[in-house]
């Protein structure tokens, strides 16, 4: 992309009527060639005005070079511009994140012309030696990738600093931070049956009024009998449900964003109700007999109406995804069990409807995992078998017994 260009410090000179004038000759950003001209009584005059407007030159092919800006302006920038409009704001608020917490304390103030694959590369290396995740460190990287990819395609930059820098494979980084490689269905959080019986356990306590001590932990258990995302439990209405049926609609999730000021500035968070990610997350679940009765429970617990969210906050609006996170852990801490994420209770759905559970005659059932996918929303059941079901190889005895070779 071209810049502007001066073509001299400027030429003064006296003017017929006594006056002094003044010129200074450039380019444009079309390489077209330009004047500027310029009068005053003196020639102190004149100088002064062209020493101004040099240096206000100067400072505008500052502003307009990207390569002269540091990391820290020009990534925010492009992240204000191209990044906040195109992707949803959950996500945008992860890419943000991402470079304030990983990028900016490393090389924020790095002028974008002297940053090298090298600094690049072992930004990587160094957050793997200082701990951080796989996952994290795998988010930088992309970001990376998309920022200098953009530089490069506005020809702000030569040629792409990212083209030299590779992601460091999984296993050798595990191994390089001293940690067993685990198969990704092994890494699968999902909840065993002793801390299920507690989790029960501690829903139906009651306090000494003998109502419910936890407040709409019911929902809880709904998630851990639908499979539920925490954005699309809470984003249910009473209507969605049709306890007749057995069965519950999911049309709309609730997502807590970054909430920002006119200028773009983050101040707190806020809540959008929208509709779902794809098509597949727009779906009809089956009810099974626990999941109509944590219906029942929430809505006596609080009911503010046929249109109202099922898992309301006081005033009959919409849960916030933290608050519901938060109670979460509270009561994981009062039934006894180690912190899990919320997600953990899809994964345990997934996991025992492909695995199986035992009926009373010691019969297994089981759901395919197409089946599967199809309760949890996934496009794809390869989604469902890599990511949502852990291995149970107890499930394998005797499976042999009956191929003899």
């Amino acid at each position: 992309m071209a810049l502007k260009k001066l073509l001299n410090k400027g030429t003064v000179y006296k003017r017929s009527d006594n006056r002094w004038g003044g010129m200074v000759s450039y380019h444009d950003e079309q390489g077209v060639y330009r004047r500027k001209s310029f009068c005053a009584p003196t020639k102190k005059a004149v100088l002064k005005k062209i020493g101004d407007y040099i240096e206000f030159f100067k400072m505008e092919i500052a502003e307009a070079d990207e390569t002269k800006k540091p990391l820290r302006k020009s990534m925010q920038k492009w992240l204000e511009v191209f990044q906040y409009g195109t992707v949803e704001r959950a996500t945008y608020d992860r890419k943000e994140d991402c470079a304030k917490h990983y990028i900016y304390p490393r090389i924020g103030d790095m002028i974008i012309s002297e940053i090298t694959s090298a600094d690049l590369n072992g930004i990587l290396t160094q957050m793997m030696n200082e701990g951080y995740s796989h996952s994290t460190v795998k988010h930088v990287y992309s970001l990376f990738k998309e920022y200098f990819r953009y530089l490069c395609y506005e020809e702000h930059i030569p040629k792409n600093p990212m083209a030299y820098v590779r992601m460091i494979k999984k296993a050798n980084f595990l191994a390089a931070q001293g940690r067993e490689i685990i198969a990704r269905s092994d890494a699968v959080t999902v909840l065993n049956d002793e801390e299920i019986r507690r989790l029960r356990e501690a829903v139906f306590t009651r306090n000494r009024k003998g109502a419910l001590k936890h407040q709409q932990a019911a929902a809880y258990l709904l998630m851990l009998n639908t499979g539920l995302r925490t954005g699309e439990v809470l984003g249910l209405l009473n209507s969605d449900i049709d306890l007749d049926k057995r069965e519950l609609s999911v049309t709309r999730a609730v997502k807590e964003v970054g909430k920002r000021d006119k200028d773009g500035a983050a101040c707190g968070t806020e809540l959008i109700v929208g509709g779902m990610k794809t098509a597949a997350s727009k779906r009809t679940i089956p009810l099974n007999s626990t999941a109509i009765e944590m219906i029942l429970i929430l809505r006596t617990d609080r009911y503010f109406g046929a249109d109202s969210p099922l898992i309301s906050n006081q005033v009959g609006d919409f849960t916030r995804p933290s608050t519901f996170r938060s109670r979460w852990y509270t009561l994981l801490d009062f039934a006894g069990i180690s912190h899990k994420g919320l997600h953990s209770l899809r994964h345990t759905f997934a996991t025992r409807l492909i695995n199986g559970v035992e009926d009373e005659n010691g019969n297994l059932k089981t759901l395919t995992v197409r089946q599967v996918a199809d309760l949890l929303g996934h496009t794809t059941s390869s989604v469902t078998e890599k990511y949502y079901v852990r291995r149970e190889p107890n499930k394998l005895c005797g499976i042999t017994d009956e191929f003899e070779l």
